[in-house]
């Protein structure tokens, strides 16, 4: 196994196939408890350790996991130790994502998991979507196939939504990984810049004017009119193209990254919009003061893009006026951003305990409406999300006592998730920045072309090539 750890995780030479659809492939051991039926923990047996080392990149995965996972007694106040009801201590390792720090820390400790004690294995890690294929490739030897948990997707996790499982396969359909989240984007708009500017902030109305990108780019120029902007910046927009590229980034065993012409077609538009005054000029980016101050009552900007973890996580915490002064509707094109993915790492001496916090986390319904209904996301199953859009028990006191399911539900219903390669996040990441200094006028189109090739193979050295399209 240390071999193909080494090949895959530090040089990246094997690269992952293409997904195709889940399936029970593997025969493993006896299926789990059925769907609903898992909040009660399988006897655990003697020899499992005694430390259950869980690697993440955020507090996301802790805090949904104390949420829902009965066994856990105590954390400490620091939030690196839980104690389990058995003694059983999980240690969480969270190293950031930016940059690729959480890969190296965790590509680290995966290389030296064979050989590492006991008390010091990897027992489960947190993997974003763009970057899960790099772990559940079959050949990077680092994943277990569920079915080896004892759990059978085929029946265990038979509600969750098809696009979140087929990323979570390898390429010969064997599910390595599973998520509590779908991610489906809607856009999220201050209420008040709508009335003023439209002359009401009812959803329905105002879907009217985003219903896609031609109809959102009047609605900028009415909204311009007023002295508002659409958007914050241009990364705003970014992951609405980025989700429909046609093929990957890295092509299986190529070491070739195809820029997709909807990553150009995002260029073009962004320097159109940018130049018509549609973003706020102070915002450069995402993920920065700039940006969050963008989210404030004192703010000019209109909607945001997001899933329903960006309201949660990124919009509520940087609001400093009334509940209420956000609605969602539609966005102009259907997309996906993000989903966090649980994975067992090969080696666990705890593979009882990982089963069911696995299950606990993504094939409980009641545990997911608990998740929905006290963090606001969108979890992973398609009944609790379809009974969701009809229940007025999920109304938002921050939306002004909107239901988001509304939107959220159907919006995932549509989604269609683009091909997926090891590469995704470092493209993502470094597309993105070299192609801001040129709407920012800071260098010409061709010098942030080659900004970026440089830039990606300097991540990713086995790079030898990129190719535009024509």
């Amino acid at each position: 196994m240390k071999k193909k750890v080494v090949c895959m995780l530090l040089a990246a030479t094997m690269v992952a196939g293409t997904l195709a659809g889940c399936g029970d492939k593997t025969g493993g051991d006896k299926p789990a408890d059925k769907q609903g039926d898992t909040s009660a923990p399988s006897d655990v047996s003697a020899d499992e350790g005694k430390v259950i080392n869980i690697y993440s990149f955020n507090d996301e995965v802790r805090n949904r996991i104390q949420l829902v996972y009965p066994e856990i007694q105590e954390t400490s106040k620091d939030g690196t130790v839980s104690t389990l009801k058995d003694g059983t201590e999980i240690h969480w390792i969270i190293n950031p994502n930016q940059d690729g720090v959480y890969q190296d820390k965790l590509d680290e400790a995966l290389m030296a998991q064979a050989d590492a004690s006991a008390d010091d294995k990897v027992d489960i890690f947190a993997a974003e979507t763009d970057y899960v294929v790099k772990y559940t490739d079959a050949d990077s030897d680092v994943a277990m196939p569920l079915t080896d948990l004892g759990i059978n997707p085929d029946s265990d996790l038979a509600d969750q939504f098809d696009f979140t499982k087929t990323v979570a396969c390898d390429a010969n359909g064997v599910q390595r990984a599973t998520s509590w989240q779908a991610c489906p984007g809607v856009l999220v708009y201050r209420r008040d810049i709508a009335k003023d500017v439209f002359g009401t902030d009812d959803p329905e109305k105002i879907a009217e004017k985003t219903k896609d990108w031609d109809t959102m780019k009047a609605a900028a120029e009415e909204l311009k009119g007023k002295g508002y902007y659409t958007f914050s910046c241009y990364t705003d927009t970014f992951r609405t193209y980025g989700n429909s590229i046609a093929e990957p980034w890295v092509a299986p065993g190529t070491t070739t990254v195809k820029v997709d012409q909807k990553l150009m077609d995002w260029v073009k538009d962004s320097k159109e919009w940018k130049d018509a005054g549609y973003f706020d000029p102070a915002v450069k980016g995402q993920w920065n003061a700039d940006w969050f101050n963008a989210m404030g009552s004192k703010s000019k900007v209109f909607a945001f893009l997001f899933p329903a973890w960006g309201i949660d996580t990124q919009v509520k915490p940087n609001w400093d006026g009334e509940d209420g002064s956000w609605a969602v509707t539609s966005a102009p094109l259907a997309y996906n951003w993000g989903g966090t993915f649980l994975v067992a790492a090969n080696g666990t001496d705890n593979p009882q305990h990982v089963k069911d916090i696995l299950l606990a986390m993504t094939a409980n319904t009641d545990n997911l409406v608990k998740i929905s209904k006290e963090t606001s996301d969108f979890t992973n199953g398609k009944t609790a999300m379809a009974d969701a859009a009809k229940d007025d028990s999920y109304a938002s006191d921050f939306l002004g006592g909107q239901n988001p399911y509304t939107y959220f539900t159907p919006s995932a219903d549509t989604i269609k998730m683009a091909p997926l390669s090891a590469y995704d996040q470092g493209c993502v990441e470094l597309i993105q920045n070299a192609f801001q200094d040129y709407l920012e006028g800071k260098v010409d189109f061709d010098k942030a072309k080659s900004n970026f090739e440089t830039a990606i193979k300097e991540r990713y050295p086995e790079i030898t090539e990129v190719q535009w399209p024509e």
